[in-house]
């Protein structure tokens, strides 16, 4: 699933083309989970925020476009079609190397069934939803009401914005029982982060995936690590392992992972195996020597 590097990256790569632009026409896919996206039709596109993994465009009617990836979601512009027709989604290039294979097992062709939802601007582009698996998420609500979005509504404070000190985030994890691993992963400790940051994060304090309470120096090391992944990360255009594009093609972040994903792997600090189990029904890869606690 796209976490917060690969959304800020779709955001940064979607604001110029998008903010100022007015939605001419609009479809949806009838499903609860895509129906309102058709609601932004007549609306103009004033700002493209990011909230934890969601995509909020600030419509200047006074409702928000919030769009959620899931594991699969991609966002294009395709080519202009007539009123009424489903667009195709080019496919886009990767920047270089094995993801080419990867790619070209997602270039969608005309009419795709897996677009969920489009908007055509008043510039004549069309930008397009594309959705194999549906786990995405589109709504039209009003400005800031996210109640029908709970985890959306529930979110804890951005990493990377100035307003998240390490003794809040200390003092927040001891309020909870919940391993370490499963607070990052819960959207309420923090916002954004999925398997991917966390696992390389805790690598990097040092800390152990299943730890229930750490100590004020390990919170400080841990936030300092958080951020340090997920800014590196959006600095190489995201991490892309199966299903995340972003505009401009495959990220290149998945090339510098020190932990996620290299189970069997010898550590890249002291040559120890590394081990995966599954906490709270997700996957964690750790080092048993240098995350002994």
């Amino acid at each position: 699933m796209p976490e917060l590097p690969e959304v800020e990256v779709v955001r940064r790569q979607l604001a110029g083309p998008l903010v100022g632009r007015r939605v001419t026409d609009a479809w949806a896919h009838p499903s609860a989970k895509f129906a309102s996206g058709a609601d932004a039709v007549g609306s103009e596109f004033e700002t493209l925020r990011r909230r934890g993994k969601y995509l909020i465009a600030e419509l200047d009617c006074g409702r928000d476009l919030i769009v959620h990836l899931g594991m699969t979601g991609r966002l294009c512009f395709a080519a202009a079609t007539a009123a009424g027709d489903v667009p195709s989604m080019p496919a886009v290039q990767p920047r270089d190397g094995p993801a080419a294979e990867v790619m070209a097992q997602n270039a969608v062709s005309a009419g795709d069934p897996y677009v969920r939802a489009w908007w055509r601007l008043d510039n004549g582009e069309t930008l397009c939803f594309h959705d194999v698996r549906r786990f995405g998420r589109i709504a039209v609500c009003d400005r800031g009401d996210y109640r029908g979005l709970p985890t959306l509504a529930a979110m804890g404070p951005e990493p990377l914005e100035g307003g998240l000190d390490a003794g809040t985030f200390w003092q927040a994890s001891r309020r909870s029982s919940q391993r370490i691993k499963t607070q990052l992963l819960n959207q309420r400790l923090v916002a954004g982060v999925g398997n991917i940051y966390a696992d390389e994060a805790l690598f990097l304090a040092r800390i152990n995936p299943s730890a229930r309470a750490i100590s004020k120096p390990r919170a400080e090391r841990l936030l300092a690590a958080l951020r340090d992944v997920l800014a590196a990360s959006i600095e190489r255009g995201g991490s892309t392992l199966r299903d995340y594009y972003s505009l401009e093609g495959a990220g290149d972040n998945q090339k510098y992972f020190v932990c996620y994903g290299r189970v069997g792997e010898p550590c890249v600090r002291c040559g120890t195996e590394l081990r995966r189990r599954v906490l709270d029904q997700r996957s964690s890869t750790w080092c048993p020597r240098c995350q002994r606690r």
